[in-house]
């Protein structure tokens, strides 16, 4: 493990990417204790006040919305929630993923070509369309928006398995498991699945930024968490109509996005690079 974080922190981006990513998760957990102000409170008559750099005479660090609502403390309440739903999505999209790609790697007759032509289905849909379209359905909820993502997320995960799965059974030691008469779960859960988690880990850790932009996309549309919930989309679209006025209720949470993903991003290149044993391969 020491080996493993010393070539990862000799990227300095991606020891930067990974600073974003603790302080957001930090921000996440213990938002209820740092937030200067309740995210959901109103104030008229703190309405639209500008960041304290720009100029305001109150204390609100990054100023109000149109409600008077301070913006720094809702930003923190979002970082909750787009964690939440990053990880919470990613982790079902996993689960389900990998499950069908080793069924799907290990046994190529009836079950997994079935599996495989649910996986074309799936990709045959743009997900972005079948998400606003179930979301538009059942309605707007955490909890539904984190099935919604999780479930329609699974495909980048069997192809990539079922691909690995391909080459691993007819490697030397899956062939001596077989001889041994070990069964096939044993197989999959001893020899297979801990073969392919690098690449699993890689596609999760750029998955979850993607998440993150689609529940904001979802929210901003109105499709997403409730209203009342502060999120980051949410914020955007709270703004859109400020902007030339009040450039900061909508910037704000946008360049937390911007960050966030950035961040995300650098520390999944980088585990790629590390993980990755073709790019290794390469490298040496």
């Amino acid at each position: 493990m020491n080996q493993f974080l010393k070539r990862y922190l000799s990227s300095r981006l991606a020891a930067v990417g990974l600073m974003i990513v603790v302080v957001v998760l930090l921000a996440a957990l213990l938002g209820p204790w740092i937030v200067p102000y309740d995210p959901s409170a109103q104030d008229i008559l703190q309405r639209l006040k500008p960041p304290l750099w720009h100029g305001s005479e109150g204390i609100h660090l990054l100023g109000t919305d149109a409600l008077g609502r301070d913006i720094f403390s809702r930003i923190i309440a979002g970082a909750r929630v787009s964690t939440l739903v990053g990880v919470s999505s990613v982790v079902i999209s996993g689960v389900v993923g990998v499950t069908f790609g080793l069924l799907a790697g290990y046994d190529e007759k009836y079950s997994g070509r079935v599996l495989m032509m649910l996986t074309d289905i799936q990709l045959a849909i743009p997900f972005l369309v079948l998400a606003l379209a179930v979301a538009a359905v059942v309605g707007p909820s955490l909890w539904n928006i984190i099935a919604i993502l999780g479930l329609t997320n699974w495909v980048q995960y069997a192809r990539i398995v079922r691909a690995e799965c391909l080459v691993l059974r007819e490697r030397e030691f899956i062939q001596a498991a077989h001889s041994m008469g070990i069964s096939s779960p044993h197989i999959l859960t001893r020899h297979l699945l801990p073969n392919v988690m690098s690449s699993v880990i890689v596609i999760s850790s750029l998955l979850v930024a993607k998440m993150i932009l689609f529940e904001s996309s979802l929210s901003y549309l109105g499709l997403g968490v409730p209203a009342e919930t502060p999120t980051w989309g949410t914020m955007i679209s709270d703004g859109r109509n400020y902007i030339a006025t009040a450039w900061w209720v909508a910037t704000i949470p946008g360049i937390a996005i911007f960050i966030t993903v950035i961040g995300t991003n650098l520390v999944g290149d980088r585990l790629r690079d590390l993980l990755d044993p073709r790019l290794q391969q390469m490298e040496g």
